[in-house]
């Protein structure tokens, strides 16, 4: 159990850093190339966001030792630590500090999560129990809320805008998991059967798009409005998707159920605390100057 805490911070701690260097890197590209694949391509020759994407690698090494020592219930609310390191980094990079309402903000939402999802605790199910139109039915619910985000993030500025991005990459991201336990079940019945599942090919191109929101979300705002978003959201729908869709269950009953809840609220006040913050809005137009003549406005 010890090797597990320790490999879940430690996956937390790669994260965060992971998530400054990519969000340093996508800030500094321009507006036109949001939600364009050419912002992936830009990024690609930034040995800065390929730093980044170096330790996201590591993290999920130290995630994979992890889960090799201990549940994903202990594990996964282990890694949200990142967010208490990847908001105090970036208010630093930037030289600002952070006052109580970021630190509680910041706190409520690593917190927060962590509380719901160790009070849920899903398990069970099966990913070959999901009939087609199941998963249909979820992609089409996926596209729906992900594209709703992004039609809000149009009418949106400032950290809220990145918040937004940063939903509809979460949608997107959540659902990608659990066509990765999909594809990871096929790949027990031999590489063939994994070849020839449509949910193999919907996974690249889910993976895809949720990597392109997500350097989105970085390059429209700060770290604390984008991080947090995506962090809260991107489990709560996998879990969510995994009880409608693949059969999981969750830990019901008083005070479980209570707590699921009130974790949930605790990281929805955490993030409005964070987006309505002087100084969170401070690191935004600070993050534009820092890139004169790159940015087309937010």
């Amino acid at each position: 159990m010890p090797v597990a805490v320790l490999a879940s911070l430690a996956a937390g701690a790669c994260f965060a850093l992971a998530g400054l260097l990519q969000q340093w890197a996508a800030g500094a590209r321009p507006d036109a190339e949001a939600l364009r694949l050419r912002l992936l391509g830009g990024l690609a020759r930034d040995p800065l966001w390929l730093c980044g994407i170096a330790l996201a690698v590591l993290a999920y090494g130290f995630q994979s030792l992890a889960l090799a020592f201990g549940p994903l219930s202990l594990v996964q609310p282990l890694i949200v630590a990142e967010l208490v390191f990847a908001v105090p980094l970036s208010a630093r990079l930037h030289r600002m500090r952070l006052g109580r309402r970021e630190w509680w903000g910041t706190g409520a939402v690593a917190a927060g999560l962590a509380v719901a999802l160790a009070s849920a605790r899903p398990h069970g199910g099966s990913p070959a129990a999901a009939s087609v139109p199941q998963w249909l039915l979820l992609l089409g619910a996926t596209a729906a809320v992900a594209g709703a985000a992004l039609a809000g993030a149009r009418r949106l500025s400032g950290p809220w805008r990145a918040s937004a991005t940063a939903l509809a990459a979460g949608t997107v991201m959540g659902i990608q998991s659990v066509l990765l336990a999909a594809t990871v079940d096929r790949l027990r019945h031999g590489p063939g059967a994994a070849l020839t599942a449509w949910q193999t090919y919907a996974l690249v191109a889910v993976s895809l798009a949720g990597l392109l929101l997500i350097q989105t979300a970085f390059q429209q705002g700060p770290l604390a409005a984008s991080m947090t978003v995506l962090d809260a959201s991107e489990p709560v729908v996998a879990v969510t998707a995994g009880t409608l869709v693949l059969g999981e269950s969750l830990t019901t009953g008083w005070p479980v159920s209570a707590l699921t809840v009130a974790g949930l609220a605790l990281v929805g006040a955490g993030i409005v605390a964070l987006d309505t913050s002087p100084v969170v809005a401070a690191l935004h137009e600070r993050r534009g100057r820092a890139a004169p003549g790159t940015r087309s406005g937010s």
